[in-house]
């Protein structure tokens, strides 16, 4: 919870560095000139206050003054009125605003009332993270001391005891979980929080900008089935929900809990000074495939420079993509740094054992530790109060999260530095060149799509376990629900028996839907010569990340795989520390299933519709950890993997070939090219990732028996990407283009043309060829009206 910070003293970090002297700090360190291609900095701004609504109880009041807050900010004491009222609400504010008790201060007053026709009010609270629903617990323990045995909150989730579950049915009232919990747990043993749900007033949905794509939409109908429940039980909640800045949050939260939900966007509280740079680190010696220039990795450059920040007893958090990366810095950070401070740096990421978490969110609130090197795991609201720094290395997929993560820092109210660190691929290249791309540019809106057949059959199947189905609960799901129930009865998912559906197998219908798009059980990661559990990975990331031949790290040591048992979802390692890193290759093939949109762009056509994508990892590479130089290839035995889903694919005439001068020896190498590059500029225009899209390019597709491009979901039955890439298709191709144009190499590299994810070597690429098929092609788009 995030109160009104007191003035800095002389011995606050505030009065000793400034956000700037920081920087200046940084840049000075070494041959570093010309790194910080741009420096943004925010003003602190003045808080604004209103009077607590007149209907709040007067003990929450006095519980929340006696925390330290007097009055709350306009858009606290907004919210909160609303949500008096019966309102359905999201509070989309900065980081650091006070969020939490916008939805705290209503559910402490409900629990605070009497029971209504006999029933005891109750809450839920559903957030992302287990580390954030445990952040959570401990502030509702403060603010509802002073209230006594009114407010009885427990955490439920895979790591609560069970007799801590049982507790948590029969006394709770107010219950912090998470979706998952939700979904496996609650909903199918409604029968046993029949109270609990009788009663429910209010349903909190924290950090709610994190519920999109795939794993969104699967959230969206996990809340339809919780909706349908209380309505059975005869309750029926109010949603509060929390997020970071997003465009148009009313509607993203109206799609995401399907009630209308009011906005309050005009955020009262204050701000330190802020001084947000963007970094490129700086070409190697080094050569990378086909002898492009190579960048030295955001990785290595932000592990120098959490090095320097915490050399200099500067508080700081290192936000990077992937499990791997945090791992390697953290590990390279204590290797740099003096035995004490060495011992202040630590890593912080998903896959950890439940005790490894809570041991290292201890030692952050306790300010043990100096450095830290974590995922978007640690993005999602914990409170780590006091953070003097915040580095980003590389763009972390939407302007959401750059702000939610740069917002880590100065949560105390003092000044605060954050630096964006750019990885050597087209979108951050381009960022770092074009700041205005991230700092006059709104931030999205949420990508999610609850109607999605592959999400929303699994969910119905649920639903019907829990209650039987009938035709009025097709109203509380989507419209389609009514066209695909009879199909799930056809396969023999579902059994009609007069007006209703219901669930007829042995097995549980909520293991059909994976609602974190993990594909399967977890993998789990043993030391070979112990048998001691590591850690897990995705099964999805299996392929990739754990194959024979990869190098893992756990918490700062180094292991190689050395094998994969998918059918019992094992991957066995033993500890070594060889002088590389690795990176999976793949091959895809893709075939178009069916069309739903297409434009005309001049003599070239663009297509929206689904497709099947057939993916089968084939080899590794061996990289040296700091260059990126590649030592070798090993080649590897991976059954395929079959994707049915959606994609925008674009194509091009003989004419348009023959104007962009692409003759058969560059057309190959000028579509690959042109692929890439838009798969690397689409998160700009489309609330994704770039692992979360992939794409196929041909001379000669034997669908569209012309050159074509496609860009793809890289989730079953789609997540909304590929249609925010059709509907955007003139600005991203344009930005596509442009990012290509502007690169200074002479024949492709990875801040242009080359993937990262490539299966085939990035090989054919014609940089030029791309830029001029991309011409062609906008030529022949009509201009915006």
């Amino acid at each position: 919870m995030q109160y009104e910070p007191a003035p800095p003293t002389p011995d606050t970090p505030t009065a000793r560095r400034s956000p700037r002297a920081l920087l200046a700090r940084l840049e000075s360190a070494g041959d570093r000139s010309g790194r910080v291609t741009h420096t943004e900095h925010l003003p602190a701004r003045a808080a604004r206050y209103s009077p607590w609504p007149q209907q709040l109880h007067p003990d929450v009041v006095a519980a929340v003054r006696e925390r330290g807050v007097d009055r709350p900010y306009s858009h606290q004491a907004e919210a909160v009125g609303r949500a008096l009222a019966g309102e359905s609400v999201i509070v989309a504010t900065g980081t650091a605003s006070g969020k939490s008790l916008t939805y705290l201060a209503p559910v402490l007053d409900a629990l605070l009332g009497p029971a209504v026709e006999g029933r005891a009010p109750t809450a839920l609270y559903l957030a992302p993270t287990k580390a954030l629903a445990a952040d959570q617990a401990r502030a509702v323990k403060e603010l509802a001391a002073p209230l006594g045995t009114a407010v009885r909150h427990a955490v439920y989730d895979g790591d609560t005891p069970a007799e801590a579950r049982a507790w948590a049915r029969r006394y709770a009232n107010f219950l912090l979980t998470n979706p998952d919990m939700l979904h496996r747990g609650l909903l199918p043993g409604h029968r046993r929080w029949t109270s609990f749900l009788r009663g429910l007033r209010y349903v909190v949905i924290d950090e709610s900008h994190v519920y999109r794509g795939v794993f969104g939409s699967h959230v969206a109908q996990v809340l339809r089935r919780l909706r349908r429940l209380c309505a059975h039980y005869g309750a029926h909640p109010v949603f509060l929900l929390a997020s970071a800045t997003a465009a148009e949050p009313g509607l993203g939260a109206s799609r995401l809990t399907g009630v209308d939900v009011g906005a309050v966007t005009d955020d009262g509280s204050p701000r330190g000074e802020l001084a947000f740079a963007l970094w490129e680190p700086p070409l190697t010696e080094a050569k990378g495939e086909r002898g492009a220039p190579v960048r030295r990795s955001a990785t290595a450059e932000a592990a120098d420079l959490l090095c320097d920040l915490v050399g200099e007893e500067a508080r700081t958090v290192a936000f990077v993509r992937s499990r791997r990366a945090a791992e390697l810095i953290a590990l390279i950070a204590r290797e740099r740094l003096d035995r004490r401070r060495g011992e202040a740096v630590s890593s912080y990421r998903g896959g950890y054992l439940p005790e490894e978490r809570r041991a290292l969110e201890r030692a952050l609130h306790s300010g043990e530790l100096l450095g830290l090197a974590a995922t978007n795991a640690l993005e999602l609201g914990v409170d780590i109060a006091g953070l003097d720094a915040v580095l980003i290395a590389g763009f972390p997929g939407t302007r959401a999260s750059l702000w939610q993560q740069a917002g880590r820092a100065g949560r105390a109210g003092q000044g605060a530095l954050a630096v964006m660190v750019a990885r050597d691929d087209p979108l951050d290249t381009y960022l770092v060149h074009h700041p205005e791309a991230l700092f006059r540019r709104p931030v999205e809106a949420t990508v999610l799509d609850p109607a999605n057949p592959y999400v929303l059959a699994p969910h119905l199947c649920a639903a019907a376990d829990e209650l039987p189905l009938t035709e009025a609960d097709f109203s509380v799901f989507e419209a389609s629900a009514r066209d695909l129930t009879p199909k799930l009865t056809a396969r023999g998912l579902l059994r009609r028996r007069g007006a209703a559906w219901y669930w007829t197998r042995r097995d549980r219908p909520s293991d059909l839907a994976d609602i974190r798009g993990e594909g399967g059980p977890q993998v789990q990661v043993v030391e070979e010569a112990t048998g001691r559990l590591l850690g897990t990975v995705d099964t999805a990331a299996a392929h990739t990340t754990v194959h024979e031949g990869a190098v893992h790290l756990h918490r700062g040591a180094s292991y190689v795989v050395r094998s994969l048992d998918l059918g019992d979802h094992t991957a066995l390692v033993e500890a070594a520390a060889p002088p590389w890193t690795t990176s999976a290759r793949d091959t895809s093939e893709i075939a178009v299933l069916d069309t739903d949109l297409t434009e005309q762009w001049g003599a070239s056509r663009m297509y929206l519709g689904s497709v099947e994508v057939t993916n089968q990892v084939v080899s590794y590479l061996r990289r040296r950890p700091v260059t990126g130089e590649i030592l070798g290839e090993i080649k590897l035995d991976m059954p395929p993997r079959v994707l049915r889903t959606r994609a925008v694919w674009w194509t091009l005439t003989e004419d348009q070939v023959d104007e962009a001068r692409l003759t058969p020896e560059i057309l190959p190498g000028a579509l690959h090219a042109a692929e890439h590059a838009a798969i690397g500029m689409l998160p700009l225009f489309a609330t994704c990732d770039r692992w979360d899209i992939g794409g196929v390019s041909t001379a000669l597709h034997p669908d569209t028996l012309l050159p074509t491009i496609f860009v793809h979901d890289g989730h079953p039955g789609g997540a909304g990407f590929a249609e925010r890439g059709y509907h955007a298709a003139r600005d991203w191709l344009a930005a596509t283009r442009d990012a290509i144009a502007a690169c200074e190499c002479e024949s492709g590299c990875p801040s242009c043309v080359q993937s990262p994810k490539c299966g085939n070597g990035n090989d054919p690429l014609h940089k030029r060829g791309a830029v001029r098929l991309l011409t062609v092609v906008l030529r022949g788009i009509a201009p915006p009206p």
